[in-house]
């Protein structure tokens, strides 16, 4: 396992551009099995899991070439159903890949996901939905097979508006007969720009961006290129970073007005903040002040940066409470905080955070991605030296954090695992 050391209490200052959205990639590299053809697409970020879902496809037998950010898909060629164990076990989003799948081919068989602990995030609402279109399951041995002769446009409530569930339905229905209606859909900006992809294709889908999404299935779908969202959650991480170092930062390619919740809870902490059209500058007050954050779906505080914000609260004066409403599981990097002098608890899903003066470099893990990179940050503030283990977790979602943090200013190194 690989290490980030981190030399503290470095004032990050200059300007940092956004790779692409790494939870718009994987949906968008999962349609590209869906034409059956040549898809072009750019802006996709170099991180683990995007190269782990592209694995799948060359597995499936997808011809791919890959040239810096830009990468071509041929999916004419693909002569397998399954999603190995192996691969699904990296990473949860990659059972979009089975939506993908059943849209095309009528059938695939994988086995339950894995990814970052961060909670129960059970596929029934997945399956749940497959079987609403039409499609035959067989659960055998943590193993599910899915068929069917014809997917039928159906009428389709979710119990909660799943991000993934939302994007899969999208996915195995486009190409299906009659018309698919997803009340309660996700609104988040990475399935608006998963529609606008499939729409370049061919499909007929109205309402993304909406709690009602209507999919009219269409026979075929045709080449396309593509450029791929800026990172949302990388953007707030790195206006995150320059928040807890008192530093004066530009963020540059970014969609301000998908960062409002964001943007706002930075400037209820003390941050001045200017928008461009498509850059946001921050300058960070001498002390930040204590704020109150609850975790809603989009349009509303993202579960992605929460645990980001807990690191910056812990130096902020007063004392902020976080509720987590997505997740359950998703405070383990509290305890990692406290080992660098932060003063926080958990009740039930809220956390507790007094603000401190300063932390202190020690020893700490990355629990998951998002818990992994608030440690990053709390060692950009800390004092003395900060080594962050299990990066491996963190280099899932984040294009070369350490060389964009460096060109900001800080002091921050790999050590390679043994």
């Amino acid at each position: 396992m690989s290490s980030f050391i981190i030399e503290g209490g470095r004032k990050l200052k200059g300007e940092v551009k956004i790779s692409g959205s790494k939870n718009a990639s994987l949906p968008i590299i999962a349609a590209s099995i869906l034409n059956g053809g040549k898809t072009k697409l750019y802006n996709i970020p170099d991180i683990h899991d995007t190269q782990v879902t592209l694995e799948i496809l060359k597995y499936l037998g997808c011809k791919i070439k890959q040239n810096n950010g830009k990468i071509e898909i041929n999916s004419q060629y693909i002569s397998k159903r399954e999603i190995p164990e192996h691969l699904m076990r990296k990473m949860r989003s990659t059972v979009i890949l089975a939506g993908a799948l059943i849209g095309r081919f009528r059938e695939a068989t994988f086995s339950y996901p894995g990814g970052c602990d961060i909670g129960a995030r059970p596929i029934d609402l997945h399956l749940k939905a497959f079987k609403k279109l039409g499609i035959n399951i067989d659960e055998e041995y943590g193993f599910i097979s899915c068929s069917c002769d014809k997917i039928k446009g159906a009428n389709i409530d979710l119990d909660f508006p799943s991000v993934g569930a939302t994007e899969n339905i999208i996915l195995a229905s486009v190409l299906a007969a009659g018309k698919t209606v997803i009340t309660n859909a996700a609104r988040e900006p990475e399935i608006v720009d998963l529609v606008k992809m499939l729409r370049k294709m061919g499909a007929d889908i109205i309402g993304e961006g909406t709690n009602i999404i209507e999919i009219n299935g269409v026979s075929r779908l045709l080449d396309v290129k593509y450029r791929v969202m800026p990172d949302r959650i990388e953007a707030g991480t790195f206006l995150c970073a320059g928040a807890i170092t008192g530093g004066n930062i530009k963020i540059l390619n970014t969609v301000p007005e998908q960062l409002v919740p964001i943007i706002s809870k930075l400037e209820e902490a003390g941050c001045k903040i200017k928008i461009e059209k498509n850059d946001v500058s921050l300058e960070a007050p001498q002390r930040l002040k204590a704020v109150e954050i609850k975790t809603m779906p989009y349009p509303g505080f993202p579960t992605d940066m929460q645990s980001i914000f807990g690191a910056v609260l812990s130096v902020a004066k007063g004392t902020s409470i976080i509720t987590e409403n997505i997740f359950e599981n998703r405070f383990k990097y509290l305890a990692e905080l406290r080992r660098m002098g932060a003063k926080n608890k958990q009740e039930n899903n809220v956390a507790i955070i007094t603000g401190v003066r300063k932390l202190s470099g020690t020893n700490v893990k990355s629990t998951d991605l998002r818990g992994g990179v608030a440690m990053v940050l709390a060692g950009l503030e800390a004092r003395g030296i900060t080594q962050v283990d299990n990066i491996e977790y963190i280099l899932r979602g984040y294009e070369n954090i350490d060389k964009k943090l460096i060109k900001l200013g800080a002091n921050i190194q790999i050590k390679e695992g043994e």
